[in-house]
């Protein structure tokens, strides 16, 4: 009898998963190595991302969200099992038990090479009235599917968002677009608490114009429930906010329920922590990508958790090619991460004051007001930059940008910049491109680099 071929088990079919299952298969052809992936809800590959933009009605439909069915990653023999949960790893045994979620059957299957893929799940709080039917979290296409028929089945038109962060931010801005009188309660200072919150309050500010109700300093106790056992309102200790829907927008946290089972090594903020080749630390047959894990921040030089499907998609990228029989790494990340609510425009990269302090990093910080073009040309739009710098180096630590049309795609250039770990003199040298259509003379992010080196140098004057 022939042997079987090498298997590659995945646990996992959304970004990481399917991308390193699909860069696997490229490197090596079906008699070489089999690849079975698990996935425990109905879509794959699909774009979490896009769903604020779905529910709001930008994206039309669902479908559009979708990269690459179930049947297109089979016909690339690739047995991909959807509807089906891995319930345990066996390290020692080298298998992986799996349940189907139609049918209650269950099985262990054998692999070589295991990537574990399990993403993120939602901070859901233990209150009173969490789970009672017109409270929506959004993390996945059922989710957002769920949403809607809500939506779609609700008289009332008042909808309280809970949570301030990017999805909090975003779906405010869908239920706005959708008609909805929007409340967002918010347990921080401000908004976007990946800001500091001197740039956290441009983004309040905004939403305040827009229509949105902010509530900020807000501690949820309870969601309220009428006679009918739906959600109606949000309680926090102050007062009660009215609520048809509510949608929870409070972060997540990795999903590494089957990986602290089987004993694989976690990191501070309980992602799985791995090599630069994306492997487990201290197993060698064993990856890890996506939300699930802790990644190098280059600035910081500490791991860290950042659920973003960029990181994502290149995680499956190289992990595929280490099962593959090639090589690749992944460095790390700066932290650079990009939202809007209507037309304000919310970016970040690299360290904020408060990250800075944590580490030890002493800095200098500078905040600048420009447009997006020159100023005489049509519909040039306001921006504020902000901009942080090691004290005495000038190394640049990081930046924040909250603006109008075209604000946020700037925040690459800093992005490039804490990456080839450039002091801010270094950046105002930089030749980015210049015409009245797209920039003023002196770019805003040369603006705030030109104004931290003036900083960095006063800093560092004898007194």
């Amino acid at each position: 009898m022939a042997e079987r071929p090498e298997r590659l088990v995945v646990v996992g079919g959304d970004a990481t998963g399917m991308s390193a299952a699909s860069q696997a298969r490229r490197l090596r052809k079906p008699e070489e190595l089999e690849i079975v992936a698990f996935e425990r809800g109905h879509f794959t590959s699909y774009s979490a991302c896009g769903i604020p933009y779905w529910v709001g009605g930008v994206v039309d439909e669902r479908d559009a969200l979708i990269a690459r069915t179930a049947a297109q990653h089979r016909e690339r023999d690739i047995d991909l099992r959807m509807r089906t949960e891995v319930t345990e790893v066996d390290v020692e045994k080298r298998r992986v038990r799996s349940r189907d979620l139609e049918t209650g059957a269950e099985e262990w299957t054998e692999y070589d090479k295991l990537v574990l893929a399990t993403g993120a799940r939602p901070v859901r709080p233990p209150l009173p009235g969490i789970d009672a039917p017109g409270v929506h979290g959004v993390q996945t296409l059922d989710d957002g599917q769920a949403l809607l028929d809500t939506l779609s089945r609700t008289e009332g038109r008042r909808a309280v968002v809970v949570g301030a962060g990017y999805i909090g931010v975003e779906m405010a801005e869908a239920l706005i677009q959708r008609g909805y009188e929007v409340t967002v309660v918010n347990r921080g200072a401000e908004p976007m608490s990946t800001l500091d919150p001197d740039m956290g309050c441009l983004v309040h500010d905004a939403m305040t114009g827009l229509g949105i109700e902010m509530v900020n300093g807000a501690e949820v106790t309870e969601i309220r429930t009428g006679d009918d056992g739906r959600a109606c309102g949000v309680v926090t200790p102050e007062k009660e906010y009215p609520a048809d829907v509510v949608v929870l927008g409070l972060g997540v946290r990795p999903e590494t329920t089957l990986a602290e089972a089987a004993g694989l090594p976690l990191g501070a903020s309980g992602g799985i922590l791995t090599d630069l080749a994306m492997r487990v630390r201290g197993y060698e047959d064993i990856w890890a990508g996506g939300d699930c894990v802790e990644v190098l921040d280059l600035v910081s030089g500490r791991d860290r958790h950042i659920a973003l499907g960029t990181h994502a998609n290149k995680h499956g990228q190289v992990i595929g090619s280490g099962v593959g029989g090639g090589y690749a790494t992944f460095p790390g990340v700066v932290g650079t991460a990009v939202s809007k609510v209507c037309d304000l425009e919310i970016a970040r990269t690299g360290l904020r004051e408060k990250d800075a302090r944590a580490v030890g990093l002493q800095y200098v910080a500078v905040t600048i007001e420009s447009t997006s073009r020159v100023g005489y040309f049509p519909n040039a739009a306001p921006m504020t930059v902000k901009m942080l710098a090691e004290r005495l180096s000038g190394r640049l630590l990081g930046m924040q940008i909250v603006g109008r049309e075209g604000a946020a795609k700037r925040v690459d250039i800093a992005a490039v910049a804490l990456t080839a770990k450039m002091t801010v003199e270094q950046m105002t040298a930089l030749d980015l491109g210049y015409a009245p259509p797209f920039s003023p003379v002196w770019d805003p992010v040369l603006v705030a680099a030109r104004k931290a080196v003036q900083a960095v140098r006063a800093d560092a004057a004898p007194q």
